[in-house]
């Protein structure tokens, strides 16, 4: 295995499926405490496991992409509102 593949394979393995609520908030650069709201008002995609919300790595990439695609994005009008814990 020549050196690129060995670092994209392990590159894969660390790739995260899901984020805790300050790590998305961190990579949106918006504050803990706003990610919440969202989450908690239906508006932004998280999934709530014993009372702790982790927020889908996928989702977020959704976002990026559709906002690259299309300018400002709103995660309820990507379907996610339903995920909202």
């Amino acid at each position: 295995m020549d050196l690129y593949a060995a670092s994209a394979a392990s590159d894969q393995s660390r790739t995260k499926r899901f984020y805790t609520v300050t790590e998305a908030a961190q990579l949106l650069r918006v504050s803990t405490p706003t990610l919440y709201r969202e989450i908690r008002a239906g508006r932004f995609p998280a999934i709530r496991v014993r009372g702790r919300y982790v927020i889908p790595a996928k989702a977020v990439d959704a976002m990026e992409q559709a906002a690259l695609e299309g300018g400002v994005v709103e995660p309820s009008d990507l379907g996610f509102g339903s995920l909202a814990g």
